[in-house]
């Protein structure tokens, strides 16, 4: 899946149910309209996906998503297909378009019947069209049971607009959730299905706006939207043929306690190869002859005493706080004097741990934590993963300037939005791309992008490179394979003159 294919807004699911009240009360079209129009797109999805399946089994519960199920097994009925209806709602309590849905299910020959956890499901796939995004709390048992051996079956599943379980605001897994091959989901993207939970419970997404024009789906601000790599380089400042290494800036980076130098030394090398200047490494003095053996295009000096980092930090243009710093007496003595006098800097790593310890606010630095480190920031036992978006904030709102909340489906915050990384693998899942990532937003702040712009640049080019990396399989790959396809990426082919 092309995350680039699909539209930039996210939608919470109160965003999405305000967009079905515009089409239905302000522009006139009927529910049922709506319904067969989502219905009409995942038979298409069905068809193209699974052209030889002979046999669809659909669940249905009992809201709208019931009813888009109820259309797609008529429509499928229609089309000679077998198809096996089954439900765990009670149709009584139908709104009056999925009861109209239901009903042309009947006239299609298709008779739903009650599920029965016995019954052996022997259909090519599965449709889920039990639960939709208007789902609050954990699902309900009798739910529950039926999710988890609709996945134990190992057929594939087609979700209907959401999978089932899967909260669309957050990407939690409410108690169960499907494990969908492919998810159709209508009007606007809910930004669960991207973070979390959300890529593994949806599969691949195909969206469909249900024929509603971007000046409907934009009558709701989201203030939430997906990176999109290409559209961010537009903004890497373009190199003048006249220029110099003091031109592209000097990157300080502050870290590695002994035994932990690869951690500084990785993020040194990634932001030389993101186009810095200059870099400098302040490190601890056991790790400085071996930097240079490795990468003698840096400068490193041991650090004993405090005092020696005051001229380091003068000529510097960005400082990297934090990679593999530790939290020694070293590491204490580092950061306690640095830590007020930071200008524009990065901070990660150990750099956060000690900064949950003594907060401060800055506008002029970008964050860079993981869930742990972020739940130590908010010093309140937040669950982080309750609600990332909402932690994003409160840590922007509370340390200021740019926070980048690491995971599946990277957050950029700063004060007026939130953007998601849609790129990025499970093989990223590895020590050291933290130290990286800090490098390459350290280089392009030093190559005089702002603070917002260079994160994000960072976040996307660094989770595409991880991609990249990953054709040749995720199980493996290593922090430092990304950095030769972070420096590829950031110079894509110059377009052809004359």
């Amino acid at each position: 899946m092309n995350p680039d294919n699909l539209p930039d807004e996210l939608y919470t699911a109160t965003g999405v149910r305000e967009l079905d009240r515009i089409a239905i009360e302000d522009l006139g079209i009927p529910a049922i309209s709506l319904m067969r129009r989502a219905g009409q797109a995942c038979v298409e999805v069905l068809s193209n996906r699974w052209p030889a399946a002979k046999h669809i089994w659909i669940m249905c519960g009992s809201g709208n998503n019931a009813g888009d199920g109820y259309i797609i097994a008529g429509k499928l009925a229609e089309r000679h297909l077998r198809v096996s209806v089954r439900t765990l709602g009670d149709i009584a309590k139908a709104s009056p378009a999925a009861m109209m849905a239901y009903e042309y299910c009947l006239q299609s020959g298709v008779v739903p019947k009650i599920f029965d956890p016995l019954e052996v499901i022997d259909a090519d796939v599965i449709v889920d069209a039990l639960l939709g995004t208007g789902l609050s709390g954990e699902v309900r048992p009798n739910y529950q049971h039926c999710i988890r051996l609709l996945n134990d079956t190992s057929l594939p599943i087609l979700a209907v607009d959401i999978p089932s379980g899967l909260c669309a605001d957050t990407g939690n897994c409410l108690g169960a959730a499907i494990e969908a091959v492919v998810t159709v989901t209508f009007i606007g993207l809910k930004r669960g299905l991207f973070t979390l939970n959300g890529p593994d419970c949806a599969g691949e997404v195909v969206y469909d706006p249900l024929g509603l024009g971007d000046e409907v789906l934009q009558q709701v601000v989201t203030g939430t939207k997906k990176l999109r790599l290409q559209q961010l380089l537009d903004g890497l400042p373009i190199r003048r043929r006249n220029s110099h290494k003091n031109a592209f800036g000097h990157v300080l980076i502050v870290g590695g306690d002994r035994g932990m130098g690869g951690a500084v030394l990785m993020s040194a090398e990634a932001a030389l190869r993101a186009g810095a200047g200059l870099v400098t490494v302040a490190t601890h003095p056991a790790h400085q002859a071996a930097m240079l053996s490795r990468c003698p295009e840096l400068m490193v000096r041991g650090i004993e005493a405090s005092s020696e980092l005051d001229p380091l930090a003068a000529r510097a243009t960005v400082i990297v706080l934090g990679p593999g710093l530790g939290q020694s007496e070293w590491s204490k003595m580092v950061f306690g004097h640095l830590i007020d006098h930071l200008s524009v800097s990065v901070v990660d790593a150990d750099g956060l741990n000690l900064l949950a310890k003594q907060p401060l606010r800055r506008d002029t630095w970008v964050l860079t934590p993981h869930p742990g480190e972020a739940s130590r920031l908010l010093a309140d036992g937040t669950n982080i993963d309750a609600d990332r978006f909402e932690a994003a904030r409160r840590i922007q709102g509370q340390y200021g300037g740019v926070v980048v909340l690491k995971g599946v489906g990277s957050l950029v915050a700063d004060p007026s939005s939130l953007d998601l990384c849609p790129y990025g693998n499970p093989g990223m899942a590895t020590a050291g791309m933290g130290d990286v990532l800090s490098g390459v937003i350290a280089a392009l702040l030093a190559q005089g992008m702002p603070l917002k712009e260079a994160s994000s640049l960072a976040v996307a080019v660094h989770a595409a490179a991880g991609d990249k990396v990953a054709e040749d399989g995720e199980r493996g790959l290593l922090a430092t394979d990304t950095i030769a396809w972070i420096r590829r990426l950031l110079n894509p082919a110059p377009p052809r003159r004359g």
